[in-house]
């Protein structure tokens, strides 16, 4: 049982937010692919288990006599051919207990959450009394990448095609993907309760994969899920009618979209984030082309807000950085700290007291 739990706490750990990642070690679970297509025809399966004594193939194939090996970096692998074209249930049997494969892409959708209410009532909990509204996972083609990518998008109970609603892109950080917004991040039942307490306006909120390169990110958002939410909702345009909040890496993402794109949001929250890494070279470089966009930025933006989870939050010196090229290129910005670090806790804080501010 202590080996699965290493198993399991390696997996989750390869998924967790930037903090996370920055202060660990990163191990082979971090690029690995789980199901190969060889050129051969055959298929290879692989899971880092490096406290495992044994792996098997359970599911739909657990009758494709897969035999794993485990190499010298901790990674299971099996090859198996001769597997007909088709759609199969799998998970691994690690030392006899199933694990789901932690590199698929819904695994964040399979991770419980243990909301742990204390027996009080909190904004981000699902409550009983109040209409949910759906949350929908959407498949689309990036032109950015050449793959077919998802995100979840929530709207408003009953306003799904009644009206033209104005947008808000959440963008997740480091780690998670289109489903993190949407479970940890209680995305669903905090829009609920606004919207049920009459707080926020009718809205279709999007969450997006930014899991990918940050600069790469931005054509994607632009050219493929803005036209693509654009098309199969009907969406109030402009900048007037179009938010954007992104955190941690998110926060880096949204950074460069408004930036590259900086007529097209009228509401912009940064949480926990800044240009992180960045030289004092590439700072000034920053602060530079800021002073070009300035007065867009500064005409566009109705709200262009900072967070930071205090000063236990580890993006906290990359943020003040990224505050001064803003200051030093005149651009209008507000700032503002929920003491509690790098966390969903703070990020919670965070949509509650934004979504009530925009497209009003």
């Amino acid at each position: 049982m202590k080996r699965i739990s290493m198993i399991i706490l390696c997996a989750i750990l390869a998924l967790m937010p930037a903090d996370a990642q920055r202060r660990r070690q990163l191990t082979p679970a971090d690029t690995l692919r789980s199901i190969i297509s060889n050129s051969d025809g055959s298929i290879l399966f692989q899971i880092y288990a490096p406290e495992a004594d044994k792996v098997s193939l359970a599911g739909d194939l657990s009758g494709c006599n897969a035999v794993f090996t485990k190499g010298e970096n901790g990674i299971w692998s099996a090859k198996v051919p001769g597997l007909r074209a088709d759609a199969y249930r799998y998970h691994f049997v690690v030392d006899g207990i199933k694990v789901i494969d932690p590199r698929h892409r819904s695994f964040n959708e399979l991770i419980p959450i243990a909301h742990i209410t204390n027996g009080e009532d909190h904004f981000w909990m699902q409550k009983e009394d109040v209409e949910h509204g759906p949350i929908s996972q959407i498949s689309y083609f990036s032109s950015a990448t050449g793959h077919t990518r998802s995100m979840h998008v929530w709207t408003p109970a009953g306003q799904a095609a009644t009206k033209k609603l104005p947008v808000l892109y959440l963008i997740h950080g480091a780690g998670d993907n289109d489903a993190s917004w949407s479970t940890v991040g209680c995305a669903g039942d905090i829009l609920d309760n606004l919207y049920a307490e009459g707080k926020i306006e009718p809205m279709i909120v999007v969450m997006p994969h930014g899991g990918m390169n940050t600069d790469l990110f931005v054509n994607e958002l632009v050219n493929d899920i803005m036209p693509r939410i654009e098309s199969q909702y009907r969406v109030k345009k402009g900048a007037a009618n179009t938010a954007i909040a992104g955190l941690s890496m998110g926060g880096f993402e949204t950074l460069n979209v408004i930036t590259s794109h900086p007529d097209k949001f009228g509401y912009i929250n940064i949480m926990s984030s800044g240009w992180f890494g960045s030289s004092a070279e590439m700072l000034k470089a920053k602060t530079e082309h800021l002073k070009t966009i300035a007065s867009t930025l500064n005409k566009t933006a109705r709200i262009l807000r900072f967070t930071m989870g205090g000063k236990e939050d580890f993006a906290h010196s990359s943020c003040q950085a990224t505050l001064k090229c803003f200051e030093e290129a005149g651009v209008g910005f507000e700032y503002s700290e929920t003491p509690g670090g790098h966390c969903w806790w703070v990020w919670h804080y965070d949509l509650r007291d934004f979504a009530p501010r925009i497209f009003k």
